[in-house]
């Protein structure tokens, strides 16, 4: 049991038989009533986000996450295919399961996978990607007073802001928790 006091983003909890994870969460004050933590929660085995208001220091089952070392392998339609590293068992998640994180997957990356119950529910990317710029308009000289940005398509399908400098089969290095341009590689 873990209490909502010591909610943090990508805390897996489990309600009503679900497991989720916080994605936000708020603790508010109001008045002369007790205190709430507003969060919402992404459904780790269909990817649907739902807010829920929790009172404050109330206690919820904290759902036991193992971290697995896996391989990205290939997309096939909607459906990602990854390797564990030491059985080479496969396993598949939907586009649904990976939201945003498919825009930063590259084949044969390693990440960690979330396992659930023995069940595949989420991945952890790492924090920085090199990927290559595959489309972007040419940047002209003398364009802007202080650095200006424009957008370019990654090999992945992302698009990010990036300086005028930059041109296609250049490769990038990305946060990919933010999805923003760090460096030319």
């Amino acid at each position: 049991m873990i209490s909502t006091n010591d909610f943090h983003n990508g805390l897996t909890i489990e309600l009503d038989g679900t497991v989720y994870q916080v994605i936000d969460y708020q603790h508010s004050k109001l008045g002369r009533g007790g205190a709430l933590v507003k969060t919402k929660l992404r459904n780790l085995k269909d990817g649907g986000v739902i807010e829920k208001t929790f009172r404050a220091g109330e206690k919820v089952n904290r759902a036991h996450v193992e971290q697995k070392e896996m391989q990205f392998l290939y997309q096939s339609g909607g459906d990602y295919v990854f390797m564990d590293n030491e059985t080479f068992e496969q396993i598949t998640l939907t586009k649904e399961q990976l939201g945003d994180k498919v825009n930063f997957l590259k084949e044969n990356m390693t990440l960690e996978v979330a396992m659930y119950e023995g069940q595949p529910i989420d991945i952890t990317l790492p924090t920085f990607v090199e990927l290559e710029v595959v489309q972007t308009q040419p940047g002209i000289k003398g364009n802007t007073v202080s650095g200006g940005s424009k957008p370019a398509t990654l090999e992945t399908g992302a698009v990010v802001q990036v300086p005028l400098f930059i041109s296609e089969g250049d490769v990038i290095k990305v946060d990919t928790r933010t999805g923003e341009y760090i460096e030319r590689v």
